[in-house]
């Protein structure tokens, strides 16, 4: 690959929209989830990951299940993202709160427990 190449690569990687939207870690031995929110879905759920493979998660009730039952009694999904208008007025960031907080309601609703700071940042 030439020099060029790579470099249009890189940049159209860096202009590309990352999805937005909601997502979660559910552990599926107790059926309860930590439930987030990011403007970047897949580096955010990489982030999660990384947190609790490297025991620095910042919700300890989940880091400690985590430690407990192993990596695999949990999955990791997207719950739901959100289509890019494209108009400049949009406060994408505020509509993923609110879609997070349609989420909380909708889980809670249906008995799904929820570990601690999944309501971090929600109005």
């Amino acid at each position: 690959m030439s020099r060029i190449d790579r470099k249009a690569l890189i940049r159209e990687y860096k202009e590309t929209p990352r999805p937005a939207g909601v997502f979660r870690v559910r552990n599926s031995a107790a059926s309860k989830s930590f439930v987030g929110s990011s403007l970047d879905l897949p580096g955010m759920l990489n982030r999660q990951r990384f947190q609790l493979e490297n025991g620095s998660h910042v919700d300890r009730e989940l880091q400690s299940d985590w430690n407990e039952l192993g990596a695999d009694a949990f999955t990791f999904e997207v719950l739901d993202r959100l289509e890019l208008t494209g108009e400049p007025d949009s406060d994408l960031a505020a509509d993923v709160c609110v879609l997070k907080d349609m989420w909380l309601e909708r889980l809670t609703a249906s008995g799904e427990g929820l570990y601690p700071l999944s309501r971090r940042g929600t109005r």
